[in-house]
């Protein structure tokens, strides 16, 4: 058995996930060698903030729709991306409801949450140190300053026990009650593509689910006499649509989402406990600390290689068009035209399933005594002509198919 702070590892070996009450040395990310809140951050978004504040990058204030496209524009963030969210679980959670849904926007590395008369929430990740999270409002006037804020308000969740004790990513799913407040909570602590599809997206709109319903969005509830009733909720029907950038919570969004959170996590704890034993060591790995990084790295490749994804709806999923068509445009070929972006989406998320995180700040971020490990351990798993637990749903073509892959677009892998 794994470490049992691996907690990642216990939920994706199909264990329930130990309540993360105590805080490890290695999570306390306010202290050295983390220094969370003093180490100069690059990530995406803080690179550009001072630019977007002073208007040297301009956006467009004549609404607030307006400000919020220009603004995902400007990041590089696709407005079909939008996941619409109706439970009282974030910050702003005085705005939300079913009358006045959270936007969720994502990419690989940057999200952006908003609902109409709410402020601007940004989560950019640094390759470092994992989510740097600001708070804004919209200017309501031409030239009015645009006061960029460092959230440490957002730590209340993000950087406690929902998020590992580090600074990562938290998705809720919930049985909201009639004014928003949450009934019944599922998946609690837990996140990523292993996570049941059954548990997901409590609190949620989805669309493009076609007629699969075993889900828990797009209901609310009323707990009575210990008996939950639930009530549907029409997407579009309760809020004005045409105040939101887009007109979709799509399915494949929310799978997505669930996979780039997990991913995130996971690299995030292998880096925060790589960095805390070469703080340990003087920069040396302690002899004593080797196992726990094995295991870490270990944990990372298997899910990176999905062999505990869960199976998708019967029927698959279909993904809305203008969605598949922006999730492609970061889309990095071999010479034979495949690409680690390309969705499968009958049976399982990825045609070839290593995941395309890989080019991401949370992985490209980890030193290199953390990302050896995990490519020593990814190039055992995808042997064509060797069986290995990590890749055990891999046919031997696909393991070939993923070694070429990652030779023609990864640098330092060989």
């Amino acid at each position: 058995m794994m470490l049992k702070s691996l907690t990642m590892t216990l939920l994706l070996a199909g264990m329930t996930c130990p309540a993360r009450a105590e805080r490890e040395l290695w999570q306390d990310f306010t202290k050295p060698p983390h220094d969370y809140w003093t180490k100069p951050v690059t990530d995406r978004f803080s690179l550009l903030k001072d630019d977007l504040a002073s208007g040297k990058i301009p956006l467009d204030r004549s609404s607030e729709k307006a400000f919020v496209m220009s603004l995902l524009d400007v990041l590089k963030v696709p407005a079909s991306s939008q996941m619409l969210v109706f439970s009282a679980t974030s910050l702003q959670l005085s705005l939300i409801s079913t009358r006045n849904p959270r936007a969720l926007f994502f990419t690989d590395d940057l999200y952006v949450g908003w609902m109409p008369g709410g402020k601007v929430e940004i989560v950019s990740i640094d390759p470092a140190l994992g989510g740097i999270y600001y708070i804004f409002d919209i200017p309501r006037r031409e030239g009015a300053a645009l006061n960029v804020e460092r959230s440490n308000r957002c730590m209340n969740c993000h950087g406690a026990a929902d998020s590992g004790w580090v600074p990562g990513l938290v998705i809720s799913s919930v049985i909201p009650g009639p004014n928003s407040g949450s009934l019944i909570s599922y998946r609690q602590e837990i996140l990523g593509h292993g996570v049941p599809m059954s548990e997901r997206m409590g609190g949620w709109l989805v669309t493009g689910a076609g007629t699969w319903k075993k889900h828990r969005g797009n209901v609310t509830g009323e707990l009575y006499a210990g008996k939950l009733t639930t009530t549907p909720v029409a997407f579009g029907e309760t809020f004005d649509l045409n105040r939101y950038p887009a007109a979709t919570s799509d399915l494949l969004a929310h799978v997505l989402h669930e996979h780039q959170a997990g991913f995130i996590t996971t690299a995030l704890e292998a880096g925060y406990r790589s960095r805390a034993a070469l703080h340990e060591g003087s920069g040396v790995i302690p002899a004593g600390r080797v196992a726990e990084l094995d295991a870490a790295a270990e944990a990372l490749v298997r899910y990176m290689l999905f062999t505990d994804e869960t199976a998708l709806p019967p029927g698959g999923v279909a993904g809305d068009p203008a969605f598949r068509k922006d999730f492609a445009v970061t889309r990095l070929a071999d010479p034979a035209g495949r690409s680690l972006r390309d969705l499968e989406l009958k049976t399982h998320l990825l045609k070839y399933r290593c995941s395309y995180m890989i080019y991401s700040p949370a992985f490209t971020g980890l030193v290199p005594e953390m990302k050896t490990r995990v490519f020593q351990r990814l190039a055992a798993a995808l042997r064509p002509d060797q069986r290995d637990e990590l890749s055990r749903s891999l046919p031997g073509a696909e393991k070939q198919a993923i070694r070429e892959i990652l030779t023609a677009t990864l640098p330092g892998w060989k």
